[in-house]
């Protein structure tokens, strides 16, 4: 039987499918290192619960409290909603940046919420950018979840910095009251 296949197609078969499957690894092995987490986790002196509603229904609040956010304002929606669209203006690489963002999610039995960066100066570096803050008891912990647009981004950990400020900020503003 003759399934279209001679000694000399069936070679250049073989060749195509081993030059593809080293392509498909350079292309994996190029996206490697795309991707990435950092969490960052803070003991406070305030009760936890403090900040998640802070992030949850007072956000507005924030520019009052740290010299790190100049600006804070709602785009969409109400605050303490899932779909409200926001924006984070901030101190960064001594210039003002700009975070717009989407409430992804909000667990006030868990007190975590995720935002995922929908406009501002970061949706042209990354490709995904997703934060969470979770509280336990005295503990925040940030995790940020990203994917870069390319190699040549930097990892988000200027931008993790300014968050664990905030929270320092917000700690210290409450505790000595």
């Amino acid at each position: 039987m003759n399934y279209g296949f001679n000694k000399y197609n069936f070679s250049i078969h073989i060749q195509i499918v081993i030059v593809t499957a080293s392509l498909l690894l350079l292309f994996a092995k190029r996206r490697m290192g795309l991707r990435g987490k950092l969490v960052a986790h803070l003991e406070v002196k305030c009760g936890g619960e403090l900040f998640h509603d802070h992030f949850n229904t007072k956000p507005h609040h924030i520019p009052n409290i740290s010299d790190k956010i100049n600006h804070f304002g709602v785009h969409e929606g109400e605050l303490g909603s899932v779909g409200t669209i926001i924006e984070w203006r901030f101190k960064y690489d001594g210039g003002e940046r700009v975070a717009k963002q989407v409430v992804d999610h909000i667990d006030k039995e868990k007190k975590r919420i995720s935002f995922k960066f929908v406009g501002g100066d970061f949706v042209d570096l990354y490709k995904e950018f997703k934060t969470t803050l979770d509280v336990e008891e005295n503990w925040i912990s940030w995790t940020f979840e990203y994917e870069k647009q390319n190699e040549d981004v930097p990892e988000p950990i200027t931008l993790l910095g300014i968050a664990i400020d905030v929270m320092k900020d917000i700690d210290s503003h409450h505790h000595n009251k």
